[in-house]
């Protein structure tokens, strides 16, 4: 059963960048698309960003031109590179597969100030 570790979050200012990681454990990325999802309060869980195995890559029209998502297979690593933040950026950043396929992690929150 692969594990998910979400790190890297915090709290920025509206414009500021973070970059968020997930450690997987449990069995190689290597096959899989691998997403990133947040969830906001009071709303449910939302698609950010997707790297197929094949390294290309789809981004929520909220994110498109800001964020950047990347993996590392030797690692076992995806990353999510987040610039230009804004306010309604705030909220738990998960990874997961892509559908999502594993139990998720605690996800890592992001708080962006304004």
């Amino acid at each position: 059963q692969v594990q998910l570790v979400e790190s890297g979050g915090g709290l920025v200012q509206a414009g500021g960048s973070l970059r968020l990681s997930c450690a997987t454990s449990g069995g190689s990325l290597s096959t899989y698309n691998m997403g990133w999802f947040r969830q906001a309060p009071g709303k449910e869980r939302e698609f950010v960003a997707t790297i197929r195995w094949s390294r290309s890559t789809t981004y929520a029209d909220s994110v498109k031109g800001r964020f950047t998502i990347s993996r590392d297979n030797a690692k076992n690593m995806v990353y999510l590179q987040m610039s230009s933040l804004k306010p309604e950026d705030t909220a738990v950043y998960y990874c997961n597969a892509d559908p999502p396929n594993w139990p998720w992690g605690q996800g890592t929150q992001v708080t962006v100030s304004s």
